[in-house]
């Protein structure tokens, strides 16, 4: 059964241009699945859409078969997803570990220690920290939560290559061993081969890859 389902979503922008039209498809636990498309084809959108931060114009948004707006989207949020933003989000005056503190109801430190970060890294102000190491915070964040769904926008944006890899890999892992529903809005196609089911966001409606 979907954990989550997406039927006949429309959005547009303010200046008229839609960018979702009709979309229709549903998302299962314990799989990994990758969104590509070009720039502006409204990914991120998709995302924000899913993980309650917007609500769509038309259709609705289902989780385990009721509309997330019946619960509501503060606990949607709360309760149904854990997102990883491209912009981090992080706690500036916190430190690693205690950022993923909010979030993980096991010791974070275990968690950061995986993702590459040292000791004293996960020790530090999050904001003496690089681009890729404030990434791999966020991203631990969001795999040490129990929510049963993961939304990922461009989650190894700021990675080398080599990271890259290995934070798909752990992602992969966390759909199949944690049964989580993972997916992820990306332009990297390695990203992309990891995953277990690909779509394509392109003129507004998404398909098979």
């Amino acid at each position: 059964m979907a954990v989550l389902e997406i039927k006949g979503i429309c959005y547009a922008y303010e200046k008229g241009r839609t960018v979702l039209q009709n979309v229709n498809t549903e998302f299962e636990a314990g799989k990994m699945y990758a969104i590509l498309g070009p720039s502006g084809s409204g990914k991120t959108t998709l995302l924000s859409l899913i993980g309650g931060l917007d609500t769509p114009q038309k259709g609705e948004i289902l989780f385990d078969g009721e509309n997330i707006t019946q619960c509501g989207l503060v606990a949607h949020r709360r309760n149904h997803v854990s997102l990883i933003f491209q912009s981090y989000n992080l706690i500036d005056y916190m430190t690693p570990i205690e950022n993923v503190a909010l979030t993980a109801k096991k010791d974070a430190l275990p968690m950061l220690l995986r993702l590459g970060l040292t000791a004293g890294e996960a020790k530090r102000n999050v904001m003496k920290l690089s681009g890729g190491q404030r990434q791999r915070v966020a991203i631990a964040r969001a795999l040490a939560s129990d929510t049963p769904v993961i939304l990922a926008d461009e989650p190894t944006g700021n990675l080398d290559e080599d990271t890259a890899g290995e934070i798909a890999g752990i992602l992969k892992e966390s759909a199949h061993e944690l049964d989580k529903c993972v997916i992820v809005v990306t332009h990297s196609n390695k990203l992309a081969e990891k995953a277990d089911v690909v779509l394509y966001l392109k003129r507004g409606s998404l398909h098979m890859a």
